[in-house]
């Protein structure tokens, strides 16, 4: 029998689930964006059909809309997941003492961000437009940058408590939050009529794809 080499170990049981996860990820977000950029007529009419009943809702229910961009202007806001991260990346450093994964989560952030960006510009696509809109937002819609922002900002997070082997009680609750924020950021874009359905697909598949990238580097150059 061979020995295995020391230099070459053999790959941990979770890392080959977290690399199996990162290649379903990556397929199913470049198929979405391939049917994207592609104008796909049953995508974009499903698309259409969503956008169409929401935006009913949005203008009959005054309410409910006015909490859903309270939610989105502030809660889940962009910039609302990007000082929460900062916050985060200032206690590794300076508590936890955890220099290198400071430096790897505000790295990891920095990158989803302006991935998130070039893939606008290279999509380029339209928004929704209504004759009575009950929000505005600027720039092209694929993928959400408010559901992309969430869904990794959030994922890091919640494994940084895994991975620091936080209470049962702390991680389950965290864990919550995450997928309520995630689910919830997605649901207000789509509400509010700034964002199509497959915009807030494409961004929770890359905001997740974002966080399986990092925690393989995590796990293969942390010293």
């Amino acid at each position: 029998m061979q020995t295995p080499s020391v230099d070459s170990p053999p790959t941990p049981p979770r890392s080959r689930t977290v690399l199996r996860a990162t290649w379903a990820l990556a397929a199913c977000s470049v198929l979405l964006l391939v049917l994207v950029a592609a104008d796909w007529r049953p995508l974009t009419g499903l698309d259409d059909d969503i956008a169409a009943t929401t935006h009913r809702w949005a203008v009959d229910e005054r309410g409910i809309t006015h909490v859903m961009r309270f939610l989105t202007d502030w809660v889940w806001d962009t910039w609302t997941m990007r000082l929460l991260c900062a916050a985060v990346v200032l206690w590794l450093w300076w508590r936890r003492g955890d220099r290198w994964t400071a430096v790897w989560l505000g790295a990891t952030c920095v990158l989803g961000s302006l991935l998130q960006q070039a893939l606008k510009a290279a999509v380029d696509r339209p928004r929704p437009v209504w004759p009575d809109p009950v929000d505005s937002a600027h720039y092209a819609a694929f993928p959400s940058g408010h559901a992309m922002t969430a869904t990794f900002v959030c994922g890091l997070l919640v494994w940084l408590l895994h991975h620091y082997g936080a209470a049962r009680g702390l991680y389950l609750t965290a864990l919550a939050v995450a997928v309520l924020s995630v689910a919830g950021v997605g649901m207000t874009r789509v509400w509010l009529g700034v964002h199509w359905a497959t915009d807030v697909a494409g961004g929770w598949l890359l905001g997740a794809l974002v966080v399986t990238l990092a925690v393989l580097v995590h796990r293969r150059r942390h010293p």
